[in-house]
Protein backbone atom coordinates (compact mmCIF):
# COMPACT_ATOMS: atom_id res chain seq x y z
CA UNK A 1 0.00 0.00 0.00
CA UNK A 2 1.13 3.55 -0.69
CA UNK A 3 2.34 5.58 2.32
CA UNK A 4 -0.32 7.44 4.32
CA UNK A 5 -1.13 10.99 3.28
CA UNK A 6 -2.44 12.89 6.31
CA UNK A 7 -5.01 15.66 6.28
CA UNK A 8 -2.83 18.17 8.13
CA UNK A 9 0.19 16.81 9.95
CA UNK A 10 2.66 18.80 12.09
CA UNK A 11 5.53 20.37 10.17
CA UNK A 12 8.58 21.20 12.24
CA UNK A 13 11.10 23.91 11.36
CA UNK A 14 14.10 22.17 12.94
CA UNK A 15 14.59 25.06 15.37
CA UNK A 16 12.12 23.88 18.00
CA UNK A 17 14.64 21.63 19.75
CA UNK A 18 16.97 24.57 20.43
CA UNK A 19 14.29 26.26 22.55
CA UNK A 20 13.25 22.99 24.21
CA UNK A 21 16.87 22.08 24.98
CA UNK A 22 17.36 25.47 26.58
CA UNK A 23 14.28 24.92 28.75
CA UNK A 24 15.76 21.67 30.06
CA UNK A 25 19.25 23.13 30.45
CA UNK A 26 17.92 25.99 32.59
CA UNK A 27 15.33 23.79 34.36
CA UNK A 28 12.43 25.98 33.20
CA UNK A 29 9.96 23.08 33.00
CA UNK A 30 7.07 24.67 34.90
CA UNK A 31 4.25 26.63 33.19
CA UNK A 32 6.25 29.84 33.16
CA UNK A 33 9.63 30.92 31.91
CA UNK A 34 11.43 32.68 29.05
CA UNK A 35 9.91 30.56 26.27
CA UNK A 36 6.39 31.47 27.39
CA UNK A 37 7.08 35.20 27.49
CA UNK A 38 9.15 34.91 24.31
CA UNK A 39 6.38 33.08 22.43
CA UNK A 40 3.86 35.67 23.57
CA UNK A 41 6.13 38.44 22.34
CA UNK A 42 6.64 36.67 19.00
CA UNK A 43 2.87 36.49 18.54
CA UNK A 44 2.36 40.11 19.57
CA UNK A 45 4.98 41.24 17.08
CA UNK A 46 3.42 39.14 14.32
CA UNK A 47 -0.17 40.21 14.98
CA UNK A 48 0.21 43.84 15.98
CA UNK A 49 2.46 45.62 18.45
CA UNK A 50 -0.65 46.90 20.23
CA UNK A 51 -1.88 43.42 21.10
CA UNK A 52 -1.32 41.51 24.33
CA UNK A 53 -1.13 37.71 24.22
CA UNK A 54 -1.59 35.12 26.96
CA UNK A 55 -0.23 31.69 26.02
CA UNK A 56 -2.60 28.97 27.23
CA UNK A 57 -3.06 25.20 27.21
CA UNK A 58 -5.57 25.17 24.32
CA UNK A 59 -7.80 27.27 22.11
CA UNK A 60 -10.78 25.90 24.03
CA UNK A 61 -9.30 27.23 27.26
CA UNK A 62 -8.87 30.61 25.57
CA UNK A 63 -12.56 30.73 24.55
CA UNK A 64 -13.58 29.72 28.06
CA UNK A 65 -11.46 32.46 29.65
CA UNK A 66 -12.77 34.99 27.11
CA UNK A 67 -16.33 34.25 28.23
CA UNK A 68 -15.30 34.48 31.90
CA UNK A 69 -13.63 37.84 31.25
CA UNK A 70 -16.79 39.09 29.49
CA UNK A 71 -18.89 38.18 32.50
CA UNK A 72 -20.88 35.35 30.92
CA UNK A 73 -22.77 33.55 33.67
CA UNK A 74 -25.42 30.93 34.32
CA UNK A 75 -28.62 31.79 32.48
CA UNK A 76 -26.98 34.09 29.90
CA UNK A 77 -27.17 33.51 26.16
CA UNK A 78 -24.20 33.56 23.82
CA UNK A 79 -24.53 33.62 20.03
CA UNK A 80 -22.26 31.12 18.32
CA UNK A 81 -21.63 30.33 14.69
CA UNK A 82 -23.31 26.97 14.06
CA UNK A 83 -20.93 25.86 11.33
CA UNK A 84 -17.85 25.15 13.44
CA UNK A 85 -16.10 22.59 15.63
CA UNK A 86 -17.71 21.89 19.01
CA UNK A 87 -14.80 23.55 20.84
CA UNK A 88 -16.26 26.92 19.80
CA UNK A 89 -19.53 26.16 21.58
CA UNK A 90 -18.65 23.93 24.54
CA UNK A 91 -17.19 26.72 26.74
CA UNK A 92 -20.58 28.47 26.66
CA UNK A 93 -22.00 25.48 28.49
CA UNK A 94 -19.04 25.44 30.91
CA UNK A 95 -20.35 28.80 32.13
CA UNK A 96 -23.91 27.54 32.50
CA UNK A 97 -25.00 29.74 29.61
CA UNK A 98 -27.09 28.78 26.58
CA UNK A 99 -25.65 28.76 23.06
CA UNK A 100 -27.79 30.36 20.36
CA UNK A 101 -26.67 29.05 16.99
CA UNK A 102 -26.62 31.19 13.86
CA UNK A 103 -26.14 29.93 10.32
CA UNK A 104 -23.58 30.87 7.67
CA UNK A 105 -23.40 32.94 4.50
CA UNK A 106 -22.39 31.41 1.17
CA UNK A 107 -19.58 33.90 0.45
CA UNK A 108 -17.35 32.92 3.39
CA UNK A 109 -19.09 29.87 4.95
CA UNK A 110 -18.94 31.90 8.17
CA UNK A 111 -21.43 33.79 10.34
CA UNK A 112 -24.17 35.35 8.18
CA UNK A 113 -24.54 39.08 9.04
CA UNK A 114 -28.23 39.20 8.10
CA UNK A 115 -29.04 36.09 10.11
CA UNK A 116 -27.00 37.46 13.03
CA UNK A 117 -29.00 40.69 13.23
CA UNK A 118 -32.29 38.81 12.91
CA UNK A 119 -31.21 36.58 15.80
CA UNK A 120 -30.18 39.48 18.05
CA UNK A 121 -33.48 41.27 17.47
CA UNK A 122 -35.50 38.14 18.19
CA UNK A 123 -33.59 37.26 21.36
CA UNK A 124 -34.01 40.84 22.61
CA UNK A 125 -37.77 40.67 21.92
CA UNK A 126 -37.78 37.55 24.08
CA UNK A 127 -36.02 39.50 26.85
CA UNK A 128 -32.66 37.75 26.40
CA UNK A 129 -30.05 40.11 24.98
CA UNK A 130 -27.01 37.95 24.05
CA UNK A 131 -23.98 38.47 26.30
CA UNK A 132 -21.41 37.78 23.54
CA UNK A 133 -20.97 36.64 19.94
CA UNK A 134 -18.53 33.86 18.99
CA UNK A 135 -17.57 34.30 15.32
CA UNK A 136 -15.23 31.84 13.58
CA UNK A 137 -12.81 32.16 10.65
CA UNK A 138 -13.53 28.71 9.24
CA UNK A 139 -10.72 26.84 7.44
CA UNK A 140 -8.70 30.07 7.48
CA UNK A 141 -11.27 32.15 5.56
CA UNK A 142 -12.00 35.42 7.40
CA UNK A 143 -15.59 36.11 8.36
CA UNK A 144 -17.02 39.43 7.18
CA UNK A 145 -15.58 41.40 10.10
CA UNK A 146 -16.76 44.74 8.73
CA UNK A 147 -20.43 43.78 8.78
CA UNK A 148 -20.27 41.57 11.87
CA UNK A 149 -18.45 44.22 13.92
CA UNK A 150 -20.90 46.91 12.82
CA UNK A 151 -23.85 44.82 14.01
CA UNK A 152 -22.11 43.97 17.28
CA UNK A 153 -21.32 47.64 17.90
CA UNK A 154 -24.90 48.67 17.13
CA UNK A 155 -26.26 46.35 19.80
CA UNK A 156 -23.21 46.70 22.09
CA UNK A 157 -22.43 42.97 22.21
CA UNK A 158 -18.74 41.98 22.43
CA UNK A 159 -17.21 39.60 19.88
CA UNK A 160 -15.05 36.61 20.74
CA UNK A 161 -13.07 36.08 17.55
CA UNK A 162 -12.34 32.38 17.10
CA UNK A 163 -9.19 32.53 14.99
CA UNK A 164 -8.13 28.98 15.83
CA UNK A 165 -7.85 28.12 12.13
CA UNK A 166 -6.82 31.53 10.79
CA UNK A 167 -3.38 32.55 12.05
CA UNK A 168 -1.78 34.20 9.01
CA UNK A 169 -5.09 35.25 7.42
CA UNK A 170 -6.11 38.89 7.02
CA UNK A 171 -9.29 40.89 6.48
CA UNK A 172 -8.71 44.12 4.54
CA UNK A 173 -5.06 44.06 5.61
CA UNK A 174 -5.80 43.47 9.31
CA UNK A 175 -4.52 40.24 10.86
CA UNK A 176 -7.09 37.68 11.96
CA UNK A 177 -6.66 37.30 15.69
CA UNK A 178 -6.99 41.07 16.21
CA UNK A 179 -10.52 41.68 14.86
CA UNK A 180 -12.57 40.87 17.97
CA UNK A 181 -12.96 42.37 21.42
CA UNK A 182 -11.15 39.25 22.59
CA UNK A 183 -9.55 36.85 20.12
CA UNK A 184 -8.30 33.30 20.43
CA UNK A 185 -5.72 31.15 18.64
CA UNK A 186 -5.08 27.41 18.59
CA UNK A 187 -1.79 25.53 18.22
CA UNK A 188 -3.24 22.02 18.15
CA UNK A 189 -1.24 19.39 16.27
CA UNK A 190 -3.11 19.90 13.00
CA UNK A 191 -3.03 23.71 12.94
CA UNK A 192 -0.91 25.90 10.66
CA UNK A 193 1.72 26.04 13.42
CA UNK A 194 1.63 23.79 16.45
CA UNK A 195 2.89 23.57 20.00
CA UNK A 196 1.64 19.96 20.13
CA UNK A 197 -1.29 21.25 22.18
CA UNK A 198 -1.85 24.87 23.07
CA UNK A 199 -3.65 28.10 22.41
CA UNK A 200 -3.64 31.81 23.17
CA UNK A 201 -5.92 34.64 24.19
CA UNK A 202 -5.37 37.97 22.40
CA UNK A 203 -6.52 41.35 23.67
CA UNK A 204 -5.80 45.01 23.01
CA UNK A 205 -5.81 45.53 26.78
CA UNK A 206 -2.84 44.58 28.95
CA UNK A 207 -5.12 44.56 32.00
CA UNK A 208 -7.33 41.97 30.30
CA UNK A 209 -4.30 39.84 29.38
CA UNK A 210 -3.04 40.04 32.97
CA UNK A 211 -6.46 39.03 34.26
CA UNK A 212 -6.48 36.05 31.86
CA UNK A 213 -3.05 34.93 33.11
CA UNK A 214 -4.22 35.29 36.72
CA UNK A 215 -7.29 33.12 36.10
CA UNK A 216 -5.24 30.62 34.05
CA UNK A 217 -2.85 30.03 36.96
CA UNK A 218 -5.50 29.02 39.51
CA UNK A 219 -6.35 32.65 40.46
CA UNK A 220 -3.93 32.71 43.36
CA UNK A 221 -4.04 36.06 45.15
CA UNK A 222 -0.87 38.08 45.79
CA UNK A 223 -0.49 36.78 49.31
CA UNK A 224 2.20 34.79 51.09
CA UNK A 225 -0.41 32.12 51.87
CA UNK A 226 -2.36 30.23 49.22
CA UNK A 227 -5.30 32.64 49.20
CA UNK A 228 -8.02 32.45 46.53
CA UNK A 229 -10.81 34.99 46.09
CA UNK A 230 -11.78 33.77 42.61
CA UNK A 231 -12.28 30.44 40.87
CA UNK A 232 -9.19 29.73 38.80
CA UNK A 233 -8.13 27.28 36.11
CA UNK A 234 -5.04 25.31 35.16
CA UNK A 235 -4.86 26.80 31.67
CA UNK A 236 -1.32 28.21 31.34
CA UNK A 237 1.04 26.99 28.60
CA UNK A 238 4.22 25.31 29.81
CA UNK A 239 7.69 26.68 29.05
CA UNK A 240 8.65 23.46 27.20
CA UNK A 241 5.60 23.56 24.91
CA UNK A 242 6.13 27.29 24.30
CA UNK A 243 9.60 26.42 23.01
CA UNK A 244 8.00 24.45 20.20
CA UNK A 245 5.91 27.51 19.40
CA UNK A 246 8.96 29.75 19.22
CA UNK A 247 10.53 27.45 16.64
CA UNK A 248 7.28 27.29 14.70
CA UNK A 249 6.94 31.08 14.50
CA UNK A 250 10.11 31.19 12.41
CA UNK A 251 8.31 29.35 9.58
CA UNK A 252 4.73 30.61 9.92
CA UNK A 253 4.78 32.70 6.75
CA UNK A 254 6.34 29.80 4.82
CA UNK A 255 3.60 27.47 6.05
CA UNK A 256 0.91 29.94 4.94
CA UNK A 257 2.54 30.24 1.52
CA UNK A 258 2.74 26.46 1.08
CA UNK A 259 -0.86 25.87 2.10
CA UNK A 260 -2.02 28.51 -0.32
CA UNK A 261 0.03 26.79 -3.02
CA UNK A 262 -1.75 23.52 -2.18
CA UNK A 263 -5.10 25.20 -2.70
CA UNK A 264 -4.02 26.70 -6.03
CA UNK A 265 -2.73 23.28 -7.14
CA UNK A 266 -6.08 21.66 -6.38
CA UNK A 267 -7.98 24.47 -8.08
CA UNK A 268 -5.78 24.37 -11.18
CA UNK A 269 -6.17 20.62 -11.64
CA UNK A 270 -9.79 20.13 -10.52
CA UNK A 271 -11.56 23.34 -11.53
CA UNK A 272 -12.45 21.89 -14.92
CA UNK A 273 -14.52 19.15 -13.25
CA UNK A 274 -18.03 20.59 -13.25
CA UNK A 275 -19.07 18.61 -10.17
CA UNK A 276 -16.41 20.24 -7.96
CA UNK A 277 -16.64 23.74 -6.46
CA UNK A 278 -14.15 25.79 -4.44
CA UNK A 279 -14.55 28.60 -1.91
CA UNK A 280 -12.94 31.70 -3.41
CA UNK A 281 -11.64 34.63 -1.39
CA UNK A 282 -14.13 37.51 -1.20
CA UNK A 283 -12.72 40.95 -2.00
CA UNK A 284 -10.45 42.11 0.84
CA UNK A 285 -9.97 38.65 2.33
CA UNK A 286 -6.69 36.73 2.46
CA UNK A 287 -6.99 33.14 3.66
CA UNK A 288 -4.15 31.05 5.02
CA UNK A 289 -5.99 28.10 3.39
CA UNK A 290 -5.45 26.05 6.53
CA UNK A 291 -7.52 23.34 4.87
CA UNK A 292 -8.34 23.15 1.15
CA UNK A 293 -11.99 22.21 0.79
CA UNK A 294 -14.18 21.22 -2.12
CA UNK A 295 -17.92 20.95 -2.61
CA UNK A 296 -19.27 17.88 -4.37
CA UNK A 297 -22.79 17.62 -5.86
CA UNK A 298 -24.35 15.75 -2.92
CA UNK A 299 -23.82 13.56 0.16
CA UNK A 300 -23.66 10.36 -1.87
CA UNK A 301 -20.83 11.71 -4.03
CA UNK A 302 -18.95 13.12 -1.06
CA UNK A 303 -19.02 9.83 0.79
CA UNK A 304 -18.06 7.77 -2.25
CA UNK A 305 -15.10 10.06 -2.93
CA UNK A 306 -14.04 10.11 0.72
CA UNK A 307 -14.14 6.32 0.90
CA UNK A 308 -12.19 5.95 -2.35
CA UNK A 309 -9.45 8.22 -0.98
CA UNK A 310 -9.49 6.35 2.33
CA UNK A 311 -9.02 3.00 0.54
CA UNK A 312 -5.98 4.58 -1.11
CA UNK A 313 -4.57 5.58 2.31
CA UNK A 314 -5.40 9.28 1.94
CA UNK A 315 -7.00 11.04 4.89
CA UNK A 316 -9.89 13.44 4.21
CA UNK A 317 -12.89 14.47 6.26
CA UNK A 318 -16.30 16.06 5.77
CA UNK A 319 -16.78 19.72 6.57
CA UNK A 320 -17.88 20.42 10.16
CA UNK A 321 -21.26 19.03 11.18
CA UNK A 322 -23.24 22.13 12.23
CA UNK A 323 -23.80 22.59 15.95
CA UNK A 324 -27.57 22.81 15.48
CA UNK A 325 -27.43 19.20 14.19
CA UNK A 326 -25.49 17.92 17.20
CA UNK A 327 -27.43 15.73 19.70
CA UNK A 328 -25.88 17.53 22.67
CA UNK A 329 -27.29 20.86 21.46
CA UNK A 330 -30.68 19.63 20.23
CA UNK A 331 -32.54 21.92 22.65
CA UNK A 332 -30.49 25.06 21.95
CA UNK A 333 -32.13 27.89 19.99
CA UNK A 334 -30.95 28.02 16.38
CA UNK A 335 -31.51 30.41 13.48
CA UNK A 336 -30.79 28.58 10.26
CA UNK A 337 -30.99 29.27 6.55
CA UNK A 338 -29.88 25.90 5.17
CA UNK A 339 -26.36 27.00 4.16
CA UNK A 340 -24.38 25.01 6.71
CA UNK A 341 -26.60 21.94 6.29
CA UNK A 342 -25.82 21.94 2.56
CA UNK A 343 -22.12 22.58 3.11
CA UNK A 344 -21.88 19.67 5.52
CA UNK A 345 -23.59 17.30 3.08
CA UNK A 346 -21.50 18.34 0.08
CA UNK A 347 -18.14 19.38 1.51
CA UNK A 348 -14.85 17.52 1.81
CA UNK A 349 -11.53 18.67 3.30
CA UNK A 350 -8.52 17.54 1.28
CA UNK A 351 -4.95 16.95 2.56
CA UNK A 352 -3.47 20.41 3.11
CA UNK A 353 -0.30 20.15 5.17
CA UNK A 354 2.59 22.49 4.46
CA UNK A 355 4.80 19.38 4.23
CA UNK A 356 2.89 17.79 1.32
CA UNK A 357 5.12 16.81 -1.59
CA UNK A 358 4.34 17.29 -5.27
CA UNK A 359 4.17 13.52 -5.69
CA UNK A 360 1.58 13.30 -2.92
CA UNK A 361 -0.49 16.06 -4.48
CA UNK A 362 -0.31 14.33 -7.86
CA UNK A 363 -1.48 11.10 -6.24
CA UNK A 364 -4.48 12.82 -4.65
CA UNK A 365 -5.44 14.56 -7.89
CA UNK A 366 -5.13 11.33 -9.88
CA UNK A 367 -7.55 9.47 -7.60
CA UNK A 368 -10.10 12.31 -7.56
CA UNK A 369 -10.00 12.55 -11.34
CA UNK A 370 -10.39 8.79 -11.66
CA UNK A 371 -13.61 9.00 -9.65
CA UNK A 372 -15.17 11.77 -11.72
Amino acid sequence: MNPKIWLSSPHMSGKEQEFIKNAFATNWIAPLGPNVSGFEKDLETYLNENTHVAALSSGTAAIHLALVLLGVEHGDEVICQSFTFSASANPIVYQGATPVFVDSEKDTWNLCPEQLETTIKDRMLKGKKPKAIIAVHLYGMPYNAEKINKIANTYQIPIVEDSAEALGSTFKGIKCGTLGDISILSFNGNKIITTSGGGALVSKSKALKDRAVFLATQARDADVSYLHSNIGYNYRMSNVVAGIGRGQMTVLDNHVSKRRQNFEFYKEHLDSIGDIEFLNEPNGSFSNRWLSCILTPNLKTREALRQLLEINNIETRPLWKPMHQQPIFKDAPSYTNGVSDTLFERGLCLPSGSNLTENELDRIISIIKSYF
